[in-house]
């Protein structure tokens, strides 16, 4: 990095994800100034993801330069299980190979020329939690707890500002406990970790589409998740060509697997809520994105399982989109500057 470091200097943040890589040059305020993505290198393994992680930030940084911008820091929301103390990837899946046992943070810090205090790395997830807690959804809660429902379910629970990551750095993986919705012919459905009858074989995107397979629905009528939901909308339209060119099998599988995909991820965010009693919470994810027909289901869901008390708890759609995960890594290395 060109840039030198100042203390009120801005940071960058970065969002390293299983199939692409964004960051930006944050302000002190939160703001996102220049930003720009590149591919992940998800098969090349760790060395070569952070040659690239650090190209990225390198030219965020000489651009910030150009237009008079000093930037002091970064910070990294990442794929994986992540040690902040050590900044070590300490496990990750098949997603992005070779990335497990990677040094995230020393690996940077010796191809940016920065000193150890001046890059900070976490979670994807918490990081993202982190920025809907900081200038999202969640701004001004004492505590928030963030669902996101997507290519998989993962989360956090973020309080006094801070992510609760567990002993071991595992917190917020709240897609791979039990729900009763994820199984089929009487048996649990497999999950991507290995277990089976997880959350995350039954709410997520991949397994939305899974189950509209399971219920009928045939792939010709709806390719993805996607279409799946496409179904679903004009299902409800006598005149869209769609509609009357689908199957009505397929029509009422994609119906059916949204609104089964939804009821589970209610309850299983309701569940959460009962344990722990979040001021606010925030449901995120290319699910939540999809509008009323996956998240009237869903919010119907977790109101009933609620405790008496918990009735009123505020549950918001995230507001800060692709930057969240940005402005939260961010946010490790500001912290630091507002504290020092």
């Amino acid at each position: 990095m060109t840039a030198p470091l100042t203390q009120a200097a801005h940071v960058i943040g970065v969002d390293l994800g299983g199939t692409k890589t964004a960051a930006g040059v944050v302000s002190p305020s939160g703001d996102v100034l220049i930003s720009e993505t590149i591919p992940t290198l998800n098969r090349a393994g760790g060395e070569a993801i952070l040659d690239a992680t650090a190209a990225l930030i390198t030219g965020l940084a000489e651009r910030a330069a150009d237009a008079g911008i000093s930037v002091s820091g970064v910070g990294v929301g990442s794929a994986g299980v992540i040690d902040p103390s050590s900044g070590v990837v300490v496990s990750a899946t098949d997603a992005i190979h070779g990335w497990a046992g990677t040094a995230l943070v020393s690996g940077l810090c010796s191809r940016l020329a920065l000193p150890a205090a001046a890059v900070r790395a976490v979670n994807d997830v918490h990081a993202h939690a982190l920025g809907e807690a900081w200038l999202g959804a969640a701004a001004g809660s004492s505590s928030s707890l963030m669902v996101a429902f997507g290519t998989g379910v993962g989360g956090s629970f973020v309080v006094d500002g801070a992510p609760v990551l567990g002993h071991r750095f595992v917190g917020g993986h709240v897609g791979h406990f039990a729900s009763p919705y994820a199984c089929a012919d009487g048996a649990p459905l497999p999950c991507v970790c290995g277990a089976s009858g997880h959350v995350e074989a039954i709410a997520s995107g991949p397994a939305l589409y899974q189950a509209y397979l399971r219920f009928g629905g045939s792939s010709l009528d709806a390719a993805d998740t996607r279409g799946v939901f496409a179904l679903a909308a004009s299902a409800s339209d006598t005149h869209d060509d769609g509609a009357a060119a689908a199957s009505a099998d397929s029509r009422a599988a994609a119906l059916r697997a949204i609104e089964v995909g939804a009821a589970a991820a209610g309850q299983a965010v309701g569940g959460l809520i009962n344990i722990l009693d979040p001021e606010t919470v925030v449901v995120s994810g290319g699910l939540a994105d999809a509008g009323d027909p996956w998240w009237k289901p869903m919010e119907s869901a977790l109101r009933l399982e609620l405790l008496a008390p918990l009735a009123a708890v505020p549950v918001i759609r995230a507001t800060l989109g692709n930057t969240a995960a940005i402005v939260g890594a961010a946010k490790l290395v500001l912290e630091i500057r507002e504290t020092s």
